[in-house]
This record gives C-alpha cells, sequence and structure tokens, in this order.
C-alpha cells in the first residue's frame, strides 16, 4: 500500500500497511526441492517448497546465492522445529521404548532407471525398534502400519556415500582430511547415504543441506544404539555340516552358539575376543576368535538364512559395545558433522 502523506488531511483516512499473501504454504511437514525435475542437475540460487498437501510454491528464483542460502536456511529451519513439534507430541502417545527418534524428507533413487537417475521423494522415520519408509508423512497412529518397508534397526547399516562434489575448495578440503569421495558413483548429488538392509539390499538416499546428512547420520547411530541395549539380545537360526544351531549376539555375554535341539552350549565368546571375519557374499560366514588360555585363533563357520541381516546385526551391537564404553565414540567416527559448516 502506498504510503501516507506527510501532511495529512485531518478529514482524510490514513493509509496503513499490512501484509497481502499471493499465496500461503504451510511449512508443517513441507519439503524443500533445489533439483530441476527428473535430473540431477541443482537450480542456480533458486529452489521450490512443496507443503505437506502438494500445494507448491513455484520456483523462488533470487538474485544472489547468499540470498537463496540465507533463504533455504531459513525455512529448512522452521521445518525441521515444526517436524520436532510433531515428533514431540506424537511421543507423548507412545510408549518408552517406542519413541520416535528422527524423522523427515529424502529423496530415494529408483532401482532399475536409465542414466538420468530418477529419485523420488520419500519420508524416513526413527521409530523405536524400526526403520520406515513411507511415500507420504504418517499423520496418525493408523498410518505406521501402512509403511512401504519397515526394518528392524539391529539389521540396518548407514552409510554415507557423498558430502559435496561440486566447486574445488571443497575438494581440496576433503582431500585435505582424508575423505575420499566416491566419484565412481552413477548420479552427480552431493549429502548421499544408503541404508542396506538384509539379503544384500540397499536403499539410496540423498538429502537437500548437509546439516540434514550430519543428523542422519547421529540420528541412526542413537537409534541403532538405543534399540540393542533394549533388545539385548538377538537369537538366528544357522546350521554347520548338517547340524541345526542357534547364534546368539548379547550386548553382555558377546556370541553364543548353541544346539538347537539339545540346548548344549557349543561355545562362547567376548566381543573382545572377535579378530576377523570373512563370508562369501551368500550364506556362510567365517568367524575368527581368540582363545584367551591358548592365545590361538580358533574358526567358526557357520551357515545363514540371511547372512547380511546377521553381520548388521553384529556390527550393531559391537558398535553399542564400544560406544557404552567411550560415550565420544559416535561423535569422533561421524564423517557428516565435520562438513555442517558446509551449508
Amino acid at each position: 500500500a502506498p504510503s501516507s502523506p506527510s501532511s495529512p488531511i485531518a478529514n482524510e483516512p490514513k493509509y496503513e500497511k499490512r501484509w497481502l499473501d499471493t499465496l500461503s504454504v504451510p511449512l508443517s511437514m513441507a519439503r524443500i526441492s533445489r533439483y530441476k525435475a527428473g535430473t540431477d542437475k541443482l537450480r542456480s540460487n533458486a529452489f521450490e517448497v512443496l507443503a505437506l498437501d502438494g500445494v507448491s510454491t513455484g520456483i523462488l528464483q533470487f538474485y544472489t546465492a547468499q540470498e537463496s542460502g540465507d533463504w533455504l536456511r531459513a525455512i529448512s529451519t522452521n521445518i525441521s522445529d515444526l517436524t520436532l513439534q510433531n515428533m514431540k507430541m506424537a511421543n507423548k502417545c507412545c510408549s518408552p521404548s517406542d519413541q520416535i527418534i528422527h524423522m523427515g524428507w529424502v529423496n530415494e533413487r529408483l532401482e532399475g532407471t536409465d542414466s538420468s537417475q530418477l529419485y523420488k521423494s520419500k519420508f524416513l522415520a526413527l521409530k523405536g525398534s524400526s526403520f520406515y519408509i513411507f511415500s507420504t508423512p504418517p499423520v496418525s497412529t493408523l498410518d505406521w502400519v501402512r509403511a512401504e518397508k519397515i526394518y528392524n534397526l539391529c539389521e540396518v547399516l548407514f552409510k554415507i556415500h557423498k558430502l559435496w562434489l561440486a566447486d574445488d575448495c571443497w575438494l581440496q578440503a576433503n582431500l585435505y582430511l582424508g575423505i575420499h569421495q566416491d566419484f565412481d558413483l552413477e548420479d552427480q548429488r552431493p549429502y548421499c547415504f544408503s541404508v542396506m538392509v538384509g539379503h544384500g539390499k540397499s536403499h539410496y538416499f540423498n538429502v537437500e543441506l548437509g546439516s540434514e546428512l550430519a543428523v542422519w547420520e547421529k540420528s541412526f547411530q542413537r537409534a541403532i544404539f538405543l534399540e540393542v541395549q533394549r533388545t539385548g539380545s538377538k537369537t538366528y537360526m544357522c546350521s554347520w555340516q548338517g547340524d541345526s544351531l542357534c547364534f546368539t549376539v548379547d550386548f553382555t555375554l558377546g556370541f553364543t552358539c548353541f544346539d538347537s535341539k539339545t540346548k548344549n552350549v557349543l561355545w562362547r565368546f567376548k566381543f573382545s575376543q572377535l579378530k576377523g571375519s570373512s563370508d562369501d557374499g551368500k550364506t556362510r560366514v567365517k568367524l575368527l576368535f581368540q582363545n584367551l588360555d591358548t592365545k590361538q585363533i580358533e574358526t567358526k563357520e557357520l551357515e545363514f538364512q540371511d547372512l547380511t541381516a546377521v553381520l548388521h546385526c553384529i556390527h550393531s551391537f559391537i558398535a553399542a559395545k564400544v560406544a557404552s564404553v567411550d560415550p565420544v565414540f559416535i561423535d569422533s567416527q561421524s564423517i557428516a558433522r565435520k562438513y555442517m559448516y558446509s551449508n
């Protein structure tokens, strides 16, 4: 509205400045997209905001990278704060063992796509004992059972693939810190991670900001650590030379193998006694343990129906064991947190 006159006549109404909304996009459960549709190319000083109901701001173009970055961070922060509020409200209705650790939007690379590497928006959540993948965010209690995929947290493995693949300054920083980028990856998106699950399968994701990658890394570590402590132990059916066996990974005792029929313990080793392992990538694994009395290495071979899940479980329990002894271990192992300033 135009400014009021400097010397208005008493009988004339004064002008008032007020906001006139052309479009209003709710930020609760909204997502940001910086990529050109169907490509791996970032928009130059531009992005789009999409609400939960699909309403879009359209492409927001800014004059400078600084201005674009400022708005991107501001909107992203608001979305994160609102998501945290939603989590706190939902957790009031959940038991202590079924709390939401983290949730948010990501882009998942579609399997079997051509060289354009198409991505589709997915909503991920870490809740209780499970890792959830949704096509749309869960807004009610019933929505949690409608997830596209649900995996046990003890049996998944989080891996960062790429942090930044752009200017020379970031490349030099990566080399200086000894971080090796996966230049052989087929896509060109930064801030990528995968979640490897059972039977050798994996999901490949990308997030819009480096700070989001750091949060996901930290959240997965925390969620897996809490689930290992809650579970205490996991037992898998296995076999060797025709015998039906049970293999248990226990947070306190370590590894135990016993006969599934007689329940007689065949062998038991602590986590610290595991000195190495190898597998055939299919069903068979060799575990190398050091005998505390003889100091000799003993090899134990086992066959599992889902070897990948067992190996991930072993990794989760060992990582949780180390973290319980050394609280700063998780932070010291974080790759993405070193690059939070990249935003």
